[in-house]
């Protein structure tokens, strides 16, 4: 298995997988803080810095399974040194972390995230973290603001893996955080679609990619909790969707179109098939959510199978054990971008842009702002209120005085 690893540009760096790769390798790059998709090139894109660097590169050493890394400048040598003493100490408070995590039912993806951003804070600090945590702490995430640059966002989930690590794993409660310079936060109103648009572009997709952009716009998911749905998700007695662990680890309900029924009904028909024959070859069992009895039996049963499985059965190739997950996210991601093309939009519009849409067409049409903000599963109304940055002023009945002359 290869990786290469090549400059890109002043502040990123490319990452490619030659030949074949699996999901393994896949994941120890999109759980690299900062990556992006270079969809012209097919290309990741990770920021040129020391700690996203040491995050990639940890996470690639976790899978064992490549071969040679072509080194792309000094910092990726220095990050990849003869393990040391240091480095087992800091593995052990890693695993000490992943499984206070996994007792409180934190998703696989948080784990992952989280040990990632300890694992880099411990390998930027010296003993002085012993008596002096707090101000590591400060400097550490002061240090992603001022010299890599990174977002709000990205910052705060540092932050928020830093104080569970020191909460829960160390016993201490850094709570002084007053003297961290806090990356700027940039207001961007988000792009939407007028109805029309969104039509166009969903005419533009087809087979279960064409039912996934449906579903987006049509409940206001998001892309991986679309993907994540389960057949056992689909209520069509009560014309309901639940969606399970989603943002922050809440589960929501949303309406199911009715409109979506026959096509959906369809889908699940051939996903069933599908099924069959997956069992039928001796296979057929999937990852149960965390909270689900395991049992080789519960995990091949119909009702829990993705509703958007993969095209084909992933294959270890150790134990010879195969399986399918559910589409991968990119794969969404490229088809609504060549629908949006297709459709000669020029709008920055991704697969975010139906979750966007169906917030202001909602806001639009008169629907209160707090049903908006339940069926989005935000937390805070000032998240949802930028929705109302971007209504279409004549559909709410404000009219441009220039127009009254």
């Amino acid at each position: 298995m290869n990786v290469v690893i090549k400059p890109f540009s002043d502040r990123y760096f490319s990452v490619s997988f030659p030949g074949t790769f699996n999901k393994e390798m896949l994941n120890a790059v999109r759980n690299t803080p900062g990556r992006i998709w270079n969809n012209e090139q097919k290309l990741w894109l990770i920021p040129d810095n020391k700690t996203s660097q040491a995050a990639l590169l940890e996470n690639l050493y976790a899978t064992g399974q490549f071969n040679y890394i072509e080194e792309h400048a000094s910092q990726c040598t220095e990050a990849a040194v003869p393990r040391n003493t240091a480095d087992d100490s800091a593995d052990q408070e890693i695993q000490k972390l992943a499984e206070a995590l996994q007792a409180r039912h934190y998703s696989p993806h948080t784990v992952q995230t989280y040990s990632a951003w300890v694992k880099s804070f411990l390998k930027t600090k010296s003993k002085e973290l012993i008596n002096s945590g707090q101000k590591q702490i400060n400097a550490f995430l002061t240090s992603l603001a001022v010299k890599d640059h990174v977002s709000p966002s990205t910052q705060n989930q540092a932050m928020a893996a830093l104080l569970f690590y020191f909460r829960n794993i160390r016993h201490e409660d850094p709570d002084n955080l007053k003297d961290v310079i806090h990356a700027k936060h940039k207001k961007h109103v988000p792009a939407v679609l007028t109805k029309e648009q969104v039509a166009a572009v969903i005419s533009n997709l087809s087979g279960g990619k064409r039912l996934a952009a449906q579903l987006m716009y049509g409940t206001g998911m998001r892309l991986n909790e679309v993907l994540s749905l389960r057949v056992l998700d689909i209520d069509f007695d009560r014309s309901e969707i639940t969606v399970r662990s989603g943002k922050g680890g809440k589960d929501r309900r949303v309406m199911l179109p009715q409109t979506l029924i026959p096509a959906l009904k369809e889908h699940i028909k051939e996903v069933k098939s599908l099924h069959d024959k997956d069992l039928a070859a001796g296979w057929g069992a999937v990852q149960l959510p965390e909270s689900t009895r395991q049992s080789s039996d519960t995990a091949k049963e119909f009702r829990w199978q993705w509703l958007f499985p993969q095209k084909n059965r992933w294959v270890n190739g150790t134990t010879g054990q195969q399986g399918r997950h559910h589409m991968d996210e990119s794969l969404l991601q490229k088809a609504v971008k060549t629908a949006v093309r297709e459709a000669g939009i020029i709008k920055d519009a991704t697969c975010h842009t139906f979750r966007h849409s169906f917030a202001t067409h909602l806001l639009e049409s008169g629907t209160d702002i707090r049903s908006v903000q339940e069926l989005l599963g935000h937390s805070d109304i000032r998240t949802t209120m930028i929705y109302t940055h971007v209504l279409n002023k004549k559909e709410i009945g404000i009219t441009s005085p220039l127009d009254t002359l």
